[in-house]
This record gives structure tokens, C-alpha cells and sequence, in this order.
């Protein structure tokens, strides 16, 4: 069991619990088995991610590559269908399944239209924290830690907002619903002895890059400001990362009572990562401003031709 917890980015507790068991049940599901489309209670599995994942390498925008069948996906499929002359009705079957896979096969792989996407919101905004829209978020015990880091945000111009909720999955929905540029997580640890953050790691290693590199800006100040081990940065699957629409981490700390005797120093330090990951979100934000992206939408002429990129 952990050995598949591993694999897919979950807590490595070796407990089949509702999340471990949950991701056994996605992974068991391959695309074609079973008709996909939009419904209240999101479908999701790995069949899901394989159709995000071949959506995005053709220009449709289908979003995060998370094997949840949100509504970005189905306006993604519904786009596809139109383009290739098929029943437009946002539902993966047989016939829909037939073309995507015909034409895909001479396509990039890869969720490229959602990573353009996700850089294209970030570069637009401020290059400082002044009215980013940030959301704090912990599932308890780390409620004194959240309202410093608050404090530090909003005294700068932030517009910051803190979640208690022991629920990761409402955490997510709740970050949605504020509409957030950015998910912190923090979360006290009794078994660690430093500190270490998440960020979203996808399907076929398909992962968020603006959250791991404020993962890894965060790894460059907060040990520091404990005074403990950076124990670095990792993707993971969990569901608070799989589940929001923004650049989302999770920093876990411990022990409790260094954290809280320190908990000033920790907060600026959260402030001051923050503060550096906006003015470079990504990697290559030099060289953003002349680089050739692709417009985020495609165009299939029909389903002998081959798929392309309107610039």
C-alpha cells in the first residue's frame, strides 16, 4: 500500500483509507470503458486525466491535467466535437473517442494549453503582492500560524483570506469559490522535524510549474526561519492540490512546538516567499514577453487533416 501511495502522490500512511482507496478505484479505469461527460457529482479516474491529456496536446483547453471531469473539460470536448464535425453534445463515447485518438496520434502530447493558460493569468497581474487575491488554509493547529501569515499579507496590500476547515476538499471548493490567485496550505506535522512542501503533481507526471517553484522559493525561507531541516519539495496528489483552480501548496512543519515559538519569524518568511515567487512565477519570466506562445484554442479543420494551433 505505500508503495502505491508513492506512486500516486497520496500521504504515505500504508492505511487503505477513503483517499488511498479512492485512488485505487481511478487507477483501475482506462479510457473507452464507460461513457464521460459533465455531471454534478464530477466524474473522475485516470480514463479522465487520458482525455484532459489528449484534449490539451491538440489546443483544447480541458484544464489541469487532475482526472476530474469538470466543466473546463467538458467545454474543452464539446469544442473538439464542433471542430470535427461531431454530434456536439459533451460526451466522450465511442465515435468522439474514434477521432480524438485518430487525430491525436500525430499531435504533441502533453497538457500544453493549460500550462499557457495558468502562465498567461500570472503574468498578467501585479509583479507585487499588493491585491493578490491569497487564500491561507489548515485543517488545524496551525490556526495562530495562518492568521500571522494573514497579518504579514495583508499589511503589505494583499488581499488575504484564511480557511480553518478540516475538510481538504471543502478547503478547495471554498479557495475556488474566493476566486484565488494563490493556495497556501500549512499544516502541523508530529512527525517532522523541519519543513517540507507540496505542490500539484499530475498524471503522467504532468505538474504544476508555478506551484513548484513557489513550492521551492518557500523551501529557500522558511527551514531558515525555524531553524530546522529543509526537507524540500515534493508533487504530490493530494486532494486540496488536485482540487483547486490556481497555483495551490502545502508546507508542512514540525515539531509543533518550535513552529510556535517561532511562529513571527515563520509567518514574514511565508510573506517574504510569496512576495519573491509573484515577481518571477515562473522559471523563464525573462524571457516570457518574447516568447511565441500559442493561442489556448485549436481548431481540428476535420477529421482527416492534420490539428493546429491558432496563433
Amino acid at each position: 500500500m505505500r508503495a502505491f501511495q508513492i506512486h500516486r502522490g497520496l500521504r504515505q500512511d500504508g492505511v487503505c483509507g477513503p483517499e488511498s482507496w479512492g485512488a485505487l478505484v481511478e487507477a483501475g479505469r482506462v479510457l473507452g470503458e464507460r461513457l464521460l461527460y459533465y455531471r454534478n457529482r464530477m466524474v473522475r479516474g485516470d480514463d479522465v486525466a487520458t482525455l484532459q491529456r489528449l484534449l490539451g496536446s491538440l489546443g483544447f483547453d480541458a484544464g489541469r491535467v487532475d482526472g476530474i471531469f469538470g466543466p473546463r473539460c467538458h467545454a474543452a470536448l464539446s469544442d473538439f466535437q464542433r471542430n470535427a464535425g461531431l454530434i456536439v453534445d459533451g460526451i466522450c463515447g465511442p465515435e468522439t473517442l474514434k477521432v480524438l485518438l485518430r487525430v491525436s496520434s500525430r499531435a504533441a502530447d502533453g497538457s500544453v494549453v493549460a500550462d499557457v493558460r495558468e502562465r498567461y493569468q500570472l503574468l498578467s497581474g501585479s509583479r507585487t503582492l499588493r491585491d493578490r487575491r491569497i487564500v491561507i488554509g489548515e485543517t488545524g493547529g496551525a490556526g495562530a500560524l495562518a492568521d500571522g501569515a494573514r497579518r504579514v499579507l495583508t499589511r503589505v496590500g494583499a488581499q488575504a483570506r484564511t480557511l480553518h476547515d478540516p475538510d481538504e476538499s471543502s478547503q478547495a471548493a471554498q479557495a475556488n469559490a474566493l476566486a484565488g490567485e494563490v493556495y497556501l496550505g500549512l499544516r502541523l506535522v508530529a512527525e517532522v522535524s523541519g519543513c517540507r512542501t507540496a505542490y500539484f503533481m499530475g498524471y503522467a507526471g504532468v505538474s504544476s510549474a508555478s506551484g513548484q517553484r513557489l513550492a521551492e522559493t518557500i523551501q529557500s525561507y522558511v527551514p531558515a526561519a525555524l531553524g530546522l531541516p529543509d526537507l524540500g519539495s515534493h508533487g504530490m496528489r493530494l486532494p486540496v492540490l488536485r482540487e483547486t483552480r490556481m497555483p495551490a501548496v502545502v508546507v508542512e512543519l514540525g515539531p509543533a512546538s518550535v513552529v510556535v515559538e517561532r511562529g513571527a519569524q515563520v509567518a514574514a518568511a511565508l510573506g517574504d516567499a510569496l512576495a519573491q515567487w509573484v515577481s518571477e512565477p515562473c522559471d523563464d519570466v525573462a524571457a516570457e514577453g518574447q516568447r511565441d506562445y500559442p493561442h489556448p484554442h485549436a481548431q481540428v479543420v476535420d477529421e482527416g487533416v492534420e490539428p493546429h494551433l491558432d496563433r
